[in-house]
């Protein structure tokens, strides 16, 4: 692939604003609060709508509230000040049928721009005020002045874009436009790194003529076809630096190829031994489901290849992720190299290692330095609060290989943990680790184990993704999605109890604990906040236990206490010796407790939609019908929207989709979860197309460097500094 000859774009990164006419340094101070400081910020500084003066009524035929651009003559001017203090300019306009009071506020020197006799283009909004027709300051083109002399035709009843602006930059749109103009004008035809053979194929026009129309349109018919290309041009750039960075970690790898037997996914619950996967699945009391057998195969093929893996593992809320991820880590130990579990929380990690210690209690692996020659399989915990001995104890496991799996925290990230033969890592819920941390635990997998492989990854999450979403932020990764629930798993039955109605969630609590279940109460703060009304974890627990839950056990749970307070508090609740755990978002992810049959919300409006469903997960997980309760009245219409999304689906994904409306896209690459977004003009929602296209496009452009380096010349360009190192980082 060629690119068209012309500008490159990212050259006019290099020109400042300062070689257009008309901008001295106050102007570009200007400009610069607006983040504008170059040619290249202008052009990419796009119009936040358009307004259409071609549209043309007359005013017989114009209705109330409707908007359009009307001509007509001043037959009448009026200036005053109101009892405010502000200047007041009136006029009437008649086009020779009809006529129509036009007012400014503010705008005293449209007395001196508008005598009577004036010719003029007027567009705005038609109101109703005290039985006449009326625009309250309408923009305004001068056809014909008072001397006759007819104004520049092509600023007069055309398609004008609007610009954002602020109070502080004091520039108005118009000032924007015209240096949009001028930069437009001498930039001349920019090079385009998509072929035009490709472009025409796609339907999209070239960069050069979308610049054109998405700044100055000459109809608004225009514009949609520009933000295509413009939008187009914004995926294919994110793409490509993705492809690259992952055709980097794979020319650089050095992996393992596991011994795997995919008809070992065909074995039954009970069946006699083989293999460690073999043994571990006909241990486990369930069956795989279709999607976990599907699943299961994917990382399997990938375990199999020398090449490291790199998979994105999606499902939802109690969808089985976590018996995949085990499969994973056994597939590697049954190879002679160990595995790590890295967690976000040590609540999370303690309960891990758990779970891994009950579903492997049965295994043994061979090692010649134990008598028999084999010995059960090892489990260690690796976190912040670990006390030195144990956790000299642990290191040395990891380091001599006696230790096969580690959970740990961000406490295996340390300098001082060393492997003998790392093959398999699995991150579960990157969202809260950041992709930063996951490129650096991949980037020094290889350095920290002392065979010297990569080792093989699995990213798992139960935050469901939007498919756009995923293939931008994790586009660099192999996605399976589990999309099938165990059976016997029910619907938790979610509702929204507004003021005044929530004794019936108590009532709930207390019959769902008189069943033997157990209880979650979920709280937005830890302590009491002057300025923010919301129930604290440590008020309410006092409150509820004195009131609606008095006699009830009820216990506390927050991160700010001490480690071994929460693994006690968990332990007891667990254990039947609490009823009721009143909790911070601690217990959002991965808390599993299979008698917690009910879930109470409160102030559930201050959460996010993920965040909500994810909460609603920690119940009705043994197979029995679970409860949640939303508590507290919806202070905004996007709140109302939150909460009812919730009650009315289960479906994870599909919420994420609405999640993804409702907050917007925010920023897709780096570090930060929110924010500006990276996207510009194009829209995850929207153009989903434009992505694809533009995945397969990047895949075809990172064989030709011309093509793809100018396009990542740009994306350097558009991203943050701070992300820049994040994105680019081998």
């Amino acid at each position: 692939m060629t690119s068209a000859p012309g500008r490159p774009l990212r050259d006019l990164a290099d020109v400042p604003v300062t070689a257009l006419h008309h901008v001295g340094p106050a102007r570009a101070a200007a400009l610069a609060e607006l983040g504008v400081t170059s040619i290249f910020d202008l052009l990419t500084f796009y119009p936040r709508r358009y307004l259409d003066r071609t549209r043309r009524a007359e005013l017989a035929s114009l209705a109330l509230g409707e908007e359009a651009a009307v001509v007509g003559v001043v037959r009448a001017l009026r200036a005053r000040r109101t009892s405010h203090g502000r200047s007041l300019v009136e006029l009437d306009a008649t086009d020779g049928d009809e006529s129509l009071r036009v007012v400014f506020f503010n705008q005293a020197w449209r007395e001196r721009q508008l005598p009577v006799g004036t010719q003029v283009l007027l567009y705005g909004r038609l109101e109703d005020y005290r039985g006449r027709r009326q625009m309250t300051n309408p923009v305004v083109d001068v056809i014909v002045g008072v001397d006759g002399g007819a104004r520049d035709p092509t600023r007069v009843g055309r398609v004008v874009a609007l610009y954002p602006s602020s109070e502080r930059s004091r520039l108005t749109s118009w000032e924007i436009g015209g240096y949009v103009d001028e930069a437009l004008r001498r930039s001349g035809t920019l090079a385009d790194p998509v072929p035009r053979a490709l472009c025409e194929s796609l339907g999209l026009v070239d960069r050069t003529a979308a610049f054109w129309a998405m700044h100055r349109p000459a109809a608004l018919e225009d514009v949609e076809p520009a933000r295509r290309r413009l939008a187009f041009d914004e995926f294919v750039r994110l793409q490509l630096a993705l492809a690259r960075r992952r055709r980097r970690v794979v020319a650089a790898s050095s992996g393992v190829a596991h011994a795997v037997d995919p008809t070992d996914l065909d074995v039954a619950p009970g069946a006699p031994g083989g293999s460690l996967l073999r043994r571990f699945l006909a241990g486990h009391r369930f069956a795989l489901t279709g999607a976990q057998r599907r699943v299961l195969g994917e990382v399997l093929a990938d375990l199999a290849r020398p090449s490291p893996m790199q998979r994105l593992l999606q499902g939802d809320v109690g969808s089985g992720k976590t018996m995949v991820a085990l499969s994973a880590l056994v597939v590697g130990v049954d190879g002679g190299r160990q595995g790590a579990l890295l967690a976000p929380t040590e609540v999370l990690a303690e309960q891990h290692a758990a779970s891994l210690r009950a579903d492997l209690a049965d295994l043994r692996v061979p090692d010649a330095r134990v008598l028999g020659g084999e010995r059960p399989l090892s489990i260690a915990v690796l976190t912040g609060s670990l006390g030195s001995r144990a956790r000299v104890g642990v290191l040395a496991g990891l380091a001599d290989g006696s230790v096969d799996i580690v959970v740990g925290t961000h406490a295996l990230l340390q300098e001082d943990v060393r492997f003998a033969a790392l093959g398999v890592v699995v991150i579960d819920e990157q969202h809260r680790f950041g992709v930063a941390q996951r490129a650096e635990l991949v980037a020094r997998g290889r350095e920290r184990s002392d065979e010297g492989r990569d080792p093989d990854v699995l990213v798992m999450t139960a935050t469901p993704i939007p498919r756009t979403a995923a293939m931008v932020t994790f586009g660099d990764l192999d996605r399976s999605v589990l999309d099938e629930m165990p059976a016997g798993r029910q619907p938790v039955v979610t509702r929204w109890l507004g003021a005044g109605r929530e004794s019936e969630g108590w009532e709930l609590v207390r019959a769902e604990v008189a069943r033997g279940r157990r209880a979650f109460v979920v709280c937005p703060l830890v302590e009491g906040s002057d300025r923010v009304v919301a129930a604290s974890a440590v008020s309410e627990r006092e409150r509820l236990a004195a009131t609606e839950l008095a006699g009830l056990r009820v216990g506390l749970l927050h991160g700010q206490m001490k480690p071994a307070e929460k693994e006690q508090v968990m332990g007891a609740f667990r254990d039947g010796a609490l009823d009721v755990l009143v909790a911070t978002v601690v217990i959002e992810v991965g808390v599993d407790v299979p008698e917690a049959s009910v879930i109470v919300i409160e102030d559930a409006w201050r959460f996010g939609l993920a965040q909500l469903h994810q909460l609603r997960g920690r119940v009705g997980r043994a197979g029995d019908r679970g409860y949640c309760f939303l508590l507290g009245d919806a202070p905004s219409d996007e709140a109302r929207a939150r909460l009812t999304a919730l009650v009315d689906s289960h479906d994870g994904f599909a919420l994420a989709e609405i999640d993804l409306d409702l907050r917007g896209e925010g920023t897709l690459l780096g570090t930060r979860q929110r924010g500006r977004s990276d996207l510009r003009v194009a829209s995850l929602r929207g153009d989903e197309d434009l992505l694809v296209a533009a995945r397969d496009v990047a895949a075809n452009l990172v064989e030709d460097g011309d093509a793809a380096d100018q396009l990542v010349g740009e994306l350097r360009l558009l991203v943050e500094p701070s992300e820049v190192g994040f994105l680019f980082q081998g």
